[in-house]
């Protein structure tokens, strides 16, 4: 599959994936948001039906008050007519009526219904004996109209001093607190709201009046306020004020069901990508390995045939004659070995790769010894190359415990390195140097190339990563040399860093624990 086709699919699966989050995400916001709106407007709700049912029954106390008084003045007017000598009214000339007051709620906590006698001083109306009926109907209709305004009068003032009285009381006793928490309780409940509260009553300039047992302010609470007495005046009302601790997980408990839905979104997402990394990360490593077995097979080529063509040589009876001609050849038979070695080596730093783990064989090596070991065999390759090499080995610990082998072909490969990054003009110098410091051994191999950029610089230990190097096409490698470089020094409990600046060279520096020398 081309690559620019995993491209188109993969970015339009992403965006499928993220419309699909988003429009989940918008739809949870919307719905929290109508959530909310629906339990503001039921608290509401709620409260408006409390603050009527407080004026409902502040109402009806004071018409029991006000009753119990009329009647209680009713007996002792009755007391005094009949101590009254030969009365001028008899009791069948009084008109006695009884009014019945009824106060109801829509809560079902409010309904009240009782009776207040009222016996005003009207004597029944003396009706004719049918001679003068238009008189007599003109007669009961006025004092049928004036008992009308006389009640009327009566209620009038009974809603005014209701007004009055109520008014200039302090809201302490004006209002039964747990009859208003009961209240409270039960509308919230016929609103569809079961979640705990807590509740303030406040006068209007927010001054605390009363509050629940258990609530503690911290300024940050989201109260629902309502004015509880809004017939009074304003510099008079007071506030019931309801907060609701578990209110936020209340509203996000109806969409709780599609938080699921996100998450396996999310990870769909993740998995998607990753897989779409890992068709790249595969694809690169086929293109890898097939410009690796093409290199090979070309690498193999040369010295198999340099090697075969000795050979021949050997067998000519003349080669065996000529002492120096049988030494280049062995020479030759020797370098080419070597440089199959070497090739035969880079297969098995990919197969190392490819497992994630190497085996290593450790033992004491001196660090100095190794070093200067593989100074003197580059030293041939250095010179094949317009350059030299030199050596400060100076540690005086520097007794390693490492695997020969892997130790050795990373001083090798810091060095290959050099040679292949070298400017193509000019001489090119290596310098190798240990020294110790807090009882590490340090190795700094320097060379004087082209340097790297400072954004090449931070992924050159990245596996199968490359410097960009222009039009340059002589620079053979897979992007391996120095990621196994790393991985082995920090297999070996070390670190290694680089230093380079464009144009002027690059330098590698290892840091080993060191085996102190009995």
């Amino acid at each position: 599959m081309k690559k620019s086709t995993i491209w188109i699919l993969g970015v339009v699966m992403g965006l499928s994936f993220l419309s699909l989050l988003y429009l989940q995400v918008s739809y949870i916001e919307e719905m929290v948001t109508m959530r909310r709106e629906q339990f503001d407007e039921s608290v509401q709700r709620s409260l408006d039906q409390v603050c009527r049912n407080m004026e409902l029954n502040e109402t009806r106390n004071y018409l029991e008050a006000d009753a119990v008084a009329v009647e209680k003045a009713a007996r002792e007017a009755e007391e005094a007519a009949a101590a009254m000598d030969n009365g001028h009214v008899s009791d069948d000339e009084v008109v006695k009526y009884t009014q019945r007051y009824s106060i109801s709620s829509r809560g079902g906590l409010g309904n009240f219904e009782w009776e207040m006698k009222i016996e005003p001083s009207v004597r029944k109306p003396i009706i004719s004996s049918g001679k003068n009926i238009p008189q007599t109907a003109r007669t009961l209709k006025d004092i049928l109209n004036d008992r009308y305004m006389h009640q009327r009068d009566l209620l009038n003032e009974v809603v005014y001093n209701i007004l009055r009285t109520a008014s200039d009381k302090p809201l302490k006793q004006r209002i039964n607190f747990k009859q208003l928490d009961a209240y409270l309780k039960v509308e919230l409940r016929n609103n569809g709201i079961s979640i705990p509260y807590h509740f303030t009553v406040t006068d209007r300039m927010g001054t605390l009046i009363y509050h629940c047992s258990d609530y503690v302010p911290d300024g940050n609470e989201t109260l629902y306020s309502h004015v509880l007495f809004k017939n009074d005046p304003p510099q008079r009302m007071g506030l019931v004020n309801v907060h609701f601790p578990t209110m936020d997980s209340y509203i996000f408990s109806s969409v709780r069901f599609m938080i699921p839905s996100v998450i396996f979104t999310l990870v769909l997402l993740v998995t998607f990508i990753f897989t779409i990394y890992i068709i790249f990360r595969q694809k690169k490593l086929t293109e890898i390995k097939n410009d690796f077995i093409n290199n090979m097979t070309h690498e193999f080529k040369t010295p198999i045939s340099t090697i075969s063509l000795a050979a021949q040589m050997l067998q000519d009876p003349a080669v065996g004659k000529s002492p120096a001609m049988f030494k280049h050849i062995s020479g030759v038979i020797n370098d080419e070995t070597k440089r199959l070695r070497f090739q035969v080596e880079k297969v098995l730093q990919m197969s190392m790769f490819e497992k994630q783990k190497a085996t290593l064989k450790m033992k004491d090596v001196n660090a100095n010894e190794l070093i200067a070991g593989v100074v003197n065999t580059f030293a041939l390759k250095a010179e094949k190359n317009n350059g030299a090499i030199t050596s400060e080995l100076d540690a005086a610990l520097p007794w390693v415990f490492v695997d020969e082998m892997h130790f050795t072909n990373v001083i090798f490969n810091l060095l290959d390195n050099a040679v292949k990054y070298k400017k193509p003009e000019g001489e090119l110098h290596l310098h190798v140097k240990t020294w110790n410091e807090s009882d590490k051994l340090y190795i700094s191999i320097q060379d004087n190339g082209i340097g790297i950029k400072k954004e090449d610089l931070k992924k050159i230990f990245d596996k199968f990563y490359r410097v960009h190097t222009g039009n340059r096409h002589d620079v053979k490698g897979f992007g391996l040399g120095l990621a196994y470089v790393k991985k082995i020094i920090q297999d070996h409990k070390g670190t290694i860093r680089a230093e380079s600046e464009l144009n002027v060279g690059t330098k590698f520096i290892i840091v080993l624990p060191t085996l102190k020398n009995e």
